[in-house]
């Protein structure tokens, strides 16, 4: 006949047992240490003067009396210490931390430093922590609330992912170094910075639409109709050179997103003859124009800002009116334009 019980190793009263009172006793005194346990402290060391019935945790190296009972639970009882071995999943209260410990099977584990954590979802290896639910709630206790995350070293990364179907959409953080940035992904999945901040405050928008164009050639004379563009200094977020436009003079600039565009002409006159030229989108609807203005004195630039909007994909160009020359050229008769909103 088995003598103890299974799980907890309580004594049992054998037939025709001596003394039955002893087993019962050994029985409710390690009841009574483990049903609803608390422990005083957790360590390796055992308290000089313990209360009678106290109950201590013992830690991963212990010493003196505790030496070969890791992990174990050791009570202070009738001028001894009593030792129980807890199973896996064993919870106590630790009144020195006062916090919830849940033993892992060899010692006594902080029940807020589980290696895994699942709230409704099942935590892994990479995501520790994994919470499944409609929304999350971090508050304030009494005053202040802060997020932190942090990072070991500048060349690694704290950020926030936003996804759609597990497929990362948009990001933000110090991803790569220790500048804050924000970052989407294209429809490749190609990772873009669209808003970097430095140390320093300053704030780059490197995505951002812009572009100086001009008409390679030098002088060009009186040309009613469209003039294009062949060159450009830069062209940032998008902006690139399309196809002839319909005069054959010069290519068309393509505005790569919707938005309100600040517009800067210039213009250099080349006779004292009258001129105007427009701004153009998609060689329909004027945007910014000269007016009409003399070209003297030959040779100065005459330069022109306005906002207007430019649809994604529209396209623009110069249209040259008047019986003046201009001089069309880098540095001369040219167009900027960068995007607003």
């Amino acid at each position: 006949m088995q003598e103890h019980t299974s799980r907890l190793g309580l004594p049992y009263i054998l037939p025709s047992q001596a003394q039955k009172h002893v087993p019962h006793n050994e029985a409710l005194d390690a009841l009574d240490t483990m049903v609803q346990l608390v422990l005083e402290s957790i360590g390796n060391t055992p308290p000089a003067s313990p209360s009678e019935g106290a109950c201590f945790g013992v830690d991963a190296s212990p010493s003196g009396a505790w030496h070969a009972a890791a992990g174990a639970v050791a009570q202070w009882r009738d001028g001894g210490w009593h030792l129980v071995r807890p199973k896996e999943g064993w919870l106590a209260w630790c009144t020195a931390e006062q916090r919830l410990h849940v033993h892992d099977g060899n010692r006594w584990q902080r029940f807020a430093q589980f290696p895994s954590l699942g709230i409704n979802a099942t935590p892994d290896g990479t995501n520790r922590l994994a919470v499944a639910a409609d929304a999350s709630l971090l508050s304030h206790d009494a005053a202040d609330h802060r997020l932190k995350i942090n990072k070991a070293t500048p060349s690694d990364t704290a950020s926030l992912i936003f996804q759609s179907n597990w497929t990362g959409h948009a990001e933000l953080g110090l991803t790569g170094n220790n500048d804050f940035a924000i970052k989407v992904a294209n429809a490749e999945g190609d990772w873009q910075t669209a808003l970097r901040i430095d140390a320093t405050g300053h704030v780059a928008t490197p995505l951002r639409p812009a572009v100086r164009a001009w008409l390679a050639g030098g002088v060009q004379m009186s040309m009613p109709g469209l003039v294009g563009f062949t060159n450009t200094a830069f062209a940032s977020g998008g902006f690139r050179i399309g196809d002839a436009v319909p005069s054959g003079i010069g290519n068309k600039l393509i505005a790569p997103i919707t938005a309100y565009y600040l517009i800067s002409l210039s213009m250099v006159p080349t006779s004292s003859s009258s001129a105007q030229i427009d701004v153009m989108v998609n060689s329909t609807t004027s945007v910014l124009n000269s007016l009409a203005v003399s070209g003297g004195p030959v040779g100065r630039k005459i330069c022109f800002t306005g906002i207007a909007p430019i649809a994604k994909d529209a396209w623009v160009a110069l249209k040259h009116q008047g019986t003046g020359g201009l001089d069309f050229d880098f540095d001369k008769t040219e167009l900027s334009i960068i995007a607003l909103t």
